[in-house]
């Protein structure tokens, strides 16, 4: 037997002779000094002869003195802060079977958003700090000692000493409580069996309203003292949601309480913590005077996000971090299940598209990962939190349910719950659960989805009476990757009562479309592959298919989904070379009629991001595509107009919001000058009905697009109304605004805003995504020389990645990604590393994308018809 604590360096897991079972744990947090002291005695279980305990610790000082383990203290104590691990040794071999470890340690409440941390806020005009824990990834490490990875499961029973005047939370309800003098002691139930990441305390001044579900559990919504009303829509949603999963699940909500909380500093959107779950204030809070439809929609997804990781994370956990994927993407999945469920009428699973596009275009880098990724560092998990683990993975458990069929799909997921609740699963387990229930090749076919990255392009051609179907890898870069899958295809051909479903195995295949297609014909006959978009992958039609499509397009024959796809698609071939950005206007003024929110968010998405493209590839003809674009969104911009009608419905709502912006940046004057001149009314009367919530994004915007270093007023005013309001959902709208100024000086003034007391930490990525086309070489600059303080403010992986993916990704040539490379080639760090990688490649992408938009012959004459063409 090894010797020394120094063999326990360098990996990536914690040996396994010796497992936690339950934590006694009691905190101290001082929120004036802004540190915490506290003991655990963890029950631990010793399975194979060891004279050696190894379990995490980080950022912590242990007295060594106080450790024990039953009456022996150890003979050696190694704490190595690079591995996060604490090494005890004794000098003997320990006893097998259950013993008590013991110990006593120190911290310091940080304010980075992770560990044991401090939310700073106001209470009657005063700055007070409150005390929080964000534990997921690899974090519960820097509160208390322990084996800090998902699979040592174990109970806990916590005990906390806080000023008595305080409401302090934690996972399970309270016990008792003791007052002695300034403090009282705040006994906490033991939890069940959970993983370190899902433990969560707050410690604060809050406020809260309840309700119960139908089985009696009770939900609570804290929010700050006298922001209680702000909490209703989302424990609405929250009650609807326990009961919608109990059902679905078909096991009972497994805790005695669920609590959920607004904090004011949160690094992530929302935190699952079992029973008590963590919410940034934009993400939990609905105000009907102050919050936007859009704003409400993302109320009711991360509430329905996070409680259903109560059953689907919380009560079955993934094994290691590689499976997280399993975690976020079911969770995000069922979110819009459950929400389709309880607002029907915002057409959620359309809305879902948004998700799988985000998916599609990042897993189009060759930068990109598999969805199941090995995790060899604590380090490395922050980093997997991303557009692949939450979107494509949801959106292949939406094309693997599509291809199940809800029912078997449904009935299969409670068995695995019910198999492994209470411990740990691998992505196979639930693939083989699956298999077991419905008898599908489900393992052979979902590992092609996701232990390889990338997805498939599938070109369709027409020949004679077969329709010939082969796949390659897509990627945006053009090129063709490795990639094979097994992929589940949907057709129909001139209706949706039509259809076929196969697996395409191979390479290739034939569809015999004879019968299929009888009563199709001439000017009615198309085919749309990949119905409703439920797979992951793209398609290129043949130009006669695609001209089919695009008449069905203008006749309205397709699903909203369908619309959407196929202008999905098309703008991805496009930035792939792979057709004309010529063809690609053609078919968006096919869409010119087109009045639906859902169908014309993709279609601005799109819009805008031409528009960006044209400017830098062809500047003489770029305000003509603008006109262009303009007027393909002008017809239901007329339609929704400002003023808000009576009995319009939330999906309107969110569609004035979204041309009105739209329009903005793309320069239309006469909107630009309409949101100036009712932002002057809003000024005189912050209430009027003139600027509700779901334009004033528009309105700021136009705003900074006339401000200029000599004339800054619009900048002065939209601070003030930053610096006045409460509000996070508003001061989010401004800050995203401030950077849109074409003005470079502003710009950078916007910037410096995000170094002050003004701005969290958390908000910075509201002035970075907002970050106009004339700012980009400004913002570098600025990056450049602020690069060591940012670094330091913001380390967190998914925070730092913002930085450099908001400054990197918009520039549009191999100088500049040159350049770029030279300024990080000694300063890259593994956090964002692959963010940095992923950025400079888009903007060889684009460099490439320009090259050919150059060389089209026929874009100018085609824009010019275009421009002519009555609507």
């Amino acid at each position: 037997m090894a010797e020394s604590p120094e063999q326990f360096r360098g990996q990536s897991r914690l040996p396994r002779f010796a497992e936690p079972l339950r934590y006694d744990l009691v905190l101290r947090p001082d929120l004036a000094a802004c540190t915490f002291s506290g003991s655990a005695s963890a029950a631990v279980a010793v399975s194979s002869p060891t004279r050696f305990l190894v379990l995490n610790a980080a950022e912590l000082a242990v007295d060594r003195s106080s450790i024990r383990f039953q009456d022996w203290a150890p003979t050696e104590v190694a704490q190595f802060e690079e591995d996060e691990i604490l090494v005890l040794g004794f000098d003997r071999e320990l006893p097998l079977g259950e013993g008590v470890l013991a110990m006593d340690f120190t911290g310091t409440l940080n304010d980075q958003m992770r560990g044991f941390y401090r939310s700073k806020y106001e209470y009657n005009g005063e700055a007070r700090n409150m005390a929080v824990t964000q534990f997921e990834a690899a974090d519960a490490r820097r509160c208390f000692p322990c084996w800090d990875e998902p699979a040592f499961k174990a109970k806990f029973k916590i005990t906390l000493e806080v000023p008595a005047e305080l409401v302090a939370l934690s996972n399970m309800p309270v016990v008792k409580e003791t007052v002695c003098g300034p403090l009282k002691t705040v006994y906490y139930e033991e939890s069940p069996l959970m993983s370190t990441y899902l433990v969560a305390i707050v410690v604060g001044l809050f406020d809260y309203i309840e309700s119960s579900t139908l089985e009696g559990t009770k939900v609570r919504v804290y929010t700050q003292v006298g922001k209680t009303s702000q909490g209703k829509f989302a424990l609405d949603v929250g009650v609807k949601s326990l009961d919608l999963f109990k059902d679905y699940f078909a096991t009972p909500y497994p805790l005695p309480k669920l609590d959920m909380i607004a904090i004011p500093d949160f690094a992530a959107g929302a935190m699952e913590n079992y029973g008590l779950v963590t919410y940034r204030e934009s993400a939990l809070l609905y105000d009907e005077q102050l919050s936007s439809a859009s704003n409400k929609q993302q109320v009711a997804i991360t509430v329905a996000h996070e409680l259903a990781h109560q059953w689907f994370g919380n009560l079955v956990t993934m094994e290691w971090w590689t499976h997280l994927w399993l975690n976020e993407g079911f969770a995000s999945w069922v979110s819009y299940l459950a929400v389709e469920s309880i607002f029907p009428e915002w057409n959620n699973w359309t809305q879902f598209l948004d998700e799988t596009t985000s998916g599609l275009r990042l897993d189009a880098l060759a930068e990109s990962h598999p969805i199941e990724v090995d995790v060899n560092h604590a380090s490395e998990i922050d980093a997997i939190f991303d557009s692949i683990s939450y979107d494509k993975g949801a959106s292949v458990i939406r094309m693997l349910q599509s291809y199940l069929g809800a029912e078997r799909f449904q009935k299969a997921l409670a068995s695995y719950i019910k198999k492994y609740a209470y411990s740990n699963a691998k992505t196979e387990d639930l693939w083989a659960v699956l298999e077991e229930e419905t008898g599908e090749p489900v393992k052979d076919l979902m590992t092609t989805w996701t232990k390889q990255q990338g997805y498939p392009v599938i070109y369709a051609k027409l020949n004679g009476q077969d329709l010939e179907l082969e796949q390659a890898q897509f990627l945006s870069d053009g090129s063709s990757g490795p990639g094979m899958w097994i992929v589940p295809m949907t057709a129909c051909c001139g209706s949706y009562d039509l259809n076929k479903k196969f697996l395409l195995k191979g390479k290739t295949d034939t569809m015999h479309i004879k019968d299929f297609a009888a009563s199709q014909s001439g000017q009615n006959f198309w085919i749309k592959l990949n119905i409703d978009q439920t797979g992951f992958y793209r398609v290129k039609y043949d130009d006669e298919l695609a001209a089919g499509l695009e008449n069905a397009i203008k006749a309205k024959k397709l699903s909203l989904m369908d619309m959407i796809g196929i202008v999905e698609d098309s703008y991805a071939l496009s930035v792939a070379c792979k057709q004309t950005l010529t063809s690609l206007l053609r078919l968006l003024n096919a869409y010119r009629h087109e009045s639906d929110y859902t169908v014309l968010s993709h279609v601005t998405s799109v819009c805008l991001s031409v528009n960006k493209i044209s400017t830098d590839a062809n500047p003489d003809l770029s305000s003509d595509i603008k006109q262009l674009l303009i007027k393909l969104l002008l017809l239901a911009a007329k339609r929704v107009g400002w003023d808000p009608k009576d009995g319009e419905s939330h999906l309107d709502v969110m569609l004035r919001s979204l041309l009105l912006i739209a329009l903005v940046k793309l320069g239309h004057d006469e909107t630009i000058k309409e949101g100036i001149r009712r932002f002057h009314i809003f000024l005189e009367d912050r209430k009027t009905p003139l600027l509700p919530p779901d334009n004033r994004k528009a309105a700021y915007l136009a705003v900074m697009r006339t401000v200029s270093t000599s004339n800054r007023t619009g900048y002065d005013v939209l601070l003030k109304i930053y610096k006045e309001t409460s509000e996070a959902q508003e001061k989010s709208r401004i800050l995203g605004s401030l950077s849109s100024c074409p003005d470079k000086d502003i710009v950078v003034e916007a910037l410096n805003l995000m170094l002050t007391d003004e701005v969290r930490n958390q908000d910075a990525f509201y002035v970075l995504g907002g970050i106009s086309l004339e700012g980009r070489e400004a913002a570098w600059a600025w990056l450049k020389d602020n690069w060591d303080h940012v670094v330091k403010t913001w380390p967190s992986s998914s925070l730092i990645s913002d930085f450099v993916n908001s400054t990197v990704s918009p520039f549009t040539s191999e100088e500049k990604a040159a350049e770029v490379s030279e300024f990080f080639a000694t300063r890259v760090k593994p956090s964002f590393e692959r963010a940095l990688k992923q950025s400079l490649e888009r903007v060889r992408i684009s460099a490439r994308w320009i090259d050919s938009i150059k060389s089209e012959p026929s874009l100018a004459q085609t824009v010019q018809q275009l421009l002519l063409q009555e609507f």
